[in-house]
């Protein structure tokens, strides 16, 4: 039987990170979509891993992070990276660490971290959190999630999107007209399509990941070591080897699923022999009777490119489909989700009528530099590796020489203590990788759905570390405890999914009438929260008033993703005027009357 015809609001092409996030979270701000995937079931790789803490607040919003955090791997587990000859072996330089360092927010720097989020980052790879979000996304009255059904085509007019779907199980084909499409397949049908060109770095290297199961508890003697980076005279740091543990219910050393990373040149012909991968990791582990039950082979290739125009008519591309980054500093997934939060709220204000169809042209001005910012970043902390190379001592062609350095390297002497100390020096610019607060955190837009003050940019820290929290239009709502009904809650908790909210200092202040005014009669979705000692919401700390930014007189107006979107420094004569212009601006609707 031939399947109906089917109408829906968005239409969503990919079954990854990226469309499962559009999925739920339009579903609870009421927009119906249906989701397909070619796929029959969600990846069978790890992927991505690493949740920062800024993806861990967007999933807070929609009420998923405790999920996450129920099945992740916790924090201690992930505190710090090192460096190692090899996982085994019992030879004069096997089982050497060169180096530590700490990251994601782990050891020493959690309570830095802690200062500026409600959340923790997390591990939590890519092969759960799908099945994850599919499960959530499948539950919701608004979606319809169908795996296993695959784009055939699709043609635009002013209204929206024509598409022809063919179900892979009956081998039948069905219509679906939408409003928008989502194109969030990694770039292999909608941007094609749509003529879309991605340009920038490609075939930097190709890289072999061996997903299996093994007790290593024997060799693994670092429980808080969320990856061993091998470093052996026969090859460089990718060349050698990473070794990632992923729980799921067990961490450390007791982890009972791990991934091995290699890479080879992408002129290797050997790259694609799987039967050569297993002896490979043997040697390169020094694990001569290893017997992994390997679960999964992928290979892929490490690039950093960025896609033209985000924005085609009635069409927007999302996640890798338009960005794909080298794996380091871990912004791949992380920028996926956002893309999607940024992009799911626009939607739901267009189609509920709170907006015009231009605020979506804000999409591609926000999150594109964005984009380009997080690959060149992911870039330079791919090539830091060279650096880190060259200060353990490793020479590239010449195993002797690298032996040599290696044993001067751990040597109990001068020239020991020095090369370790050079080493030290050297991984204060690796930090840019592993503790890259401000660029998971205080990444910012400029030009789009928001409205300039004309205060400066505060000064990023060049190297990404500090973060520097402001309310200033385009940035992320500052994170800071304040208390509800006795219940401790995250600025953050105020903004809620679909709606804008207005923050006050004062009791029945101008800005709070004008917000009410303008609900009412405009049909506006804002929550207005007064912040001072006999409200609802008290700032008991004293943390929100020393990061407020605005007089106790003053606003601040804060878009659904938790964007800031314009702010009042102080109080006003024409608080509804001004107001009003700001919506109008914000979600290119007039107001006027």
């Amino acid at each position: 039987m031939t399947m109906q015809d089917i109408d829906v609001p968005v239409l969503i092409v990919g079954g990854g990170g990226c469309g499962l996030a559009a999925s739920l979270f339009l579903s609870r701000q009421g927009i119906a979509s249906l989701l397909i995937e070619r796929h029959p079931a969600p990846g069978r790789l790890p992927k991505a891993r690493y949740i920062s803490q800024r993806t861990m607040e967007l999933l807070r919003q929609f009420e998923v992070a405790e999920r996450v955090y129920e099945r992740s791997m916790p924090l201690a587990h992930i505190s710090h990276i090192r460096w190692c000859t090899t996982l085994a072996g019992d030879g004069e330089l096997d089982r050497r660490t060169f180096y530590r360092i700490e990251s994601f927010g782990g050891g020493s720097l959690a309570q830095h971290y802690a200062k500026d989020s409600p959340c923790e980052s997390t591990l939590y790879p890519q092969v759960r959190m799908e099945p994850l979000l599919r499960e959530l996304a499948s539950a919701e009255a608004n979606a319809q999630v169908r795996y296993h059904h695959q784009l055939q085509s699709f043609e635009q007019d002013e209204d929206g999107v024509t598409a022809r779907v063919l179900d892979r199980d009956s081998g039948e084909e069905y219509r679906v007209r939408a409003k928008y499409l989502i194109g969030a397949d990694g770039g292999k049908t909608v941007g094609p399509a749509l003529g879309a060109v991605m340009s920038g770095a490609t075939d930097l290297a190709h890289m072999v990941t061996v997903y299996f199961r093994a007790d290593l508890s024997k060799y693994w003697d670092d429980d808080h070591s969320m990856t061993t980076w091998f470093v052996n005279p026969e090859g460089g740091s990718w060349a050698s080897g990473v070794l990632g543990q992923l729980g799921p219910t067990r961490f450390g050393r007791h982890s009972e699923e791990w991934m091995f990373h290699f890479s080879f040149r992408p002129d290797d012909p050997s790259r694609f022999e799987e039967s050569s991968l297993l002896p490979r990791m043997r040697e390169l582990l020094k694990i001569p009777d290893l017997h992994p039950d390997i679960i999964g082979i992928g290979h892929w290739t490490v690039e950093g490119v960025l896609v033209d125009r985000y924005r085609w008519g009635r069409a927007l591309l999302a996640g890798d489909a338009a960005h794909r980054h080298p794996p380091t500093t871990g912004l791949g997934l992380n920028s996926a989700i956002q893309d999607a939060h940024n992009l799911a709220w626009k939607l739901a204000a267009v189609l509920k009528g709170e907006a015009h169809d231009s605020l979506l042209d804000s999409y591609e001005a926000e999150r594109r530099p964005v984009a380009a910012f997080n690959i060149q970043w992911a870039l330079m902390t791919f090539q830091n590796h060279q650096l880190t190379d060259a200060g353990i001592g490793l020479v590239r062609g010449n195993a002797e020489l690298s032996q040599a350095n290696f044993r001067r390297y751990f040597a109990d002497d001068a020239e020991g203590r020095t090369r370790r100390a050079r080493l030290a020096q050297i991984m204060e610019v690796q930090r840019m990788e592993w503790q890259a607060h401000d660029i998971e955190l205080g990444y910012h837009y400029d030009l789009g759905a928001v409205m300039p003050d004309g205060t400066p940019t505060p000064e990023r820290d060049p190297l990404g570390q500090t973060y520097v929290p402001t309310t200033r239009p385009g940035h992320r709502l500052p994170h800071a405890w304040l208390e509800r009904d006795g219940k401790r809650i995250s600025t953050l908790d105020l903004v809620r999914p679909g709606r804008f909210t207005l923050l006050t200092g004062r009791q029945g202040s101008a800005w709070a009438d004008a917000a009410a005014t303008l609900a009412h009669g405009a049909g506006l979705p804002v929550d207005i929260v007064e912040i001072h000692d006999t409200a609802a919401v008290r700032d008991v700390e004293g943390a929100w008033r020393c990061l407020r930014g605005v007089s106790s007189d003053g606003a601040i107006l804060v878009r659904p993703d938790q964007h800031v979107a314009w702010r009042a420094m102080g109080r006003s004569d024409s608080a509804r005027g001004q107001l009003a212009a700001a919506f109008a601006k914000i979600l290119r609707r007039d107001l006027a009357a």
